[in-house]
């Protein structure tokens, strides 16, 4: 079955729910998921962003900017 086979005949079912309490939480759901479509969204870096990441990286390692992973660990 296609997706939009599926939706109609979600839409179809939907539309013969009585239920408020059912309706909120398809509602409720329907927002949910927005939100995590939204959070979702991922961008790569691009070339440039990632080289200027890179500069900053090693200028604070040269700098003496960083954690050592067993002062991570310890902490966490």
């Amino acid at each position: 079955m296609d997706i939009q086979t599926r939706k109609l005949e979600f839409i179809q079912a939907f539309l013969k729910l009585q239920s408020e309490e059912v309706i909120a939480q398809f509602e409720k759901l329907l927002k949910n998921t927005k939100n995590i479509d939204v959070e979702n969204k991922f961008e790569p870096f691009t070339t440039e962003e990632m080289n200027e990441r890179i500069s900053k990286s090693e200028e604070d390692f040269k700098n003496k900017k960083f954690k050592a992973t067993s002062e991570l660990l310890s902490k966490y």
